[in-house]
């Protein structure tokens, strides 16, 4: 198993395999936030009682983290092997394809999503999850209305929406890519596979952005 260390095909494979998995949290985690708009009752249920400190909650946001840490690391090692083997010619490919904005800058926008990410995890996880699995005082079990606090701050709307609008170039390319990788790779899939990529990553992107508005401007349980 090496290999998946140290091989430049093997680090390929655990970065898309990784990048998938993500992928499938990502639209668990939209599909639950898109219930904000409609209920917050709902939501809170979802979210404390479904989720909270749970055992399973618990392993499933340590398989989660564990997830985007392989990411992240296979990322770096990935980023900088290409470039020890490009030198100064960093986006020098031998493809006939012509590379995109995105494809060039993914490790950039992967890098502004991890630190989006620290600003999310300490705004919701540790307000809620953690702090109630330590038993540190002020963990926040009303999910929905922490939410809205957070979002009625125009300046946390803006932040959010820039980092789903960097999350969908990420995703645009890295799904097709991950695909690829591990093997979906002909030219008549390559084509449906970058369409679904587009529709996927939109889906995602959008949903974030229209929950991030909602709860701003206050259209959210519109069925409360």
């Amino acid at each position: 198993m090496s290999w998946l260390i140290k091989s430049s095909i093997g680090r390929k494979f655990v970065q898309s395999i990784s990048g998938l998995f993500l992928i499938l949290f990502l639209l668990f985690h939209v599909s639950m936030n898109l219930v904000l708009v409609f209920n917050y009752d709902t939501y809170d249920f979802l979210a404390n009682e479904v989720l909270g400190a749970n055992w399973w909650a618990i392993v499933g946001t340590g398989v989660i983290a564990l997830g985007f840490v392989v990411h992240i690391i296979y990322a770096i090692l990935l980023t900088l092997q290409n470039r020890k083997a490009r030198g100064k010619d960093r986006y020098a490919s031998s493809s006939k394809t012509p590379t995109t904005w995105s494809s060039q800058n993914m490790f950039v926008l992967g890098l502004f999503i991890l630190l989006f990410l620290i600003l999310h995890f300490y705004q919701f996880w540790y307000q809620m999850q953690f702090k109630e699995l330590f038993m540190i005082e002020g963990a926040r079990h009303d999910s929905a209305m922490l939410v809205e606090e957070v979002f009625s701050q125009a300046w946390v709307v803006i932040v959010y929406i820039a980092a789903f609008v960097a999350l969908w170039f990420h995703l645009t390319h890295g799904f097709w890519s991950a695909l690829h990788t591990v093997g979906w790779n002909n030219t008549v899939w390559m084509k449906r596979l970058k369409v679904l990529g587009n529709v996927i990553s939109t889906a995602i992107s959008l949903g974030f952005i229209i929950v991030a508005l909602a709860m701003h401007f206050g259209f959210s349980n519109l069925l409360g």
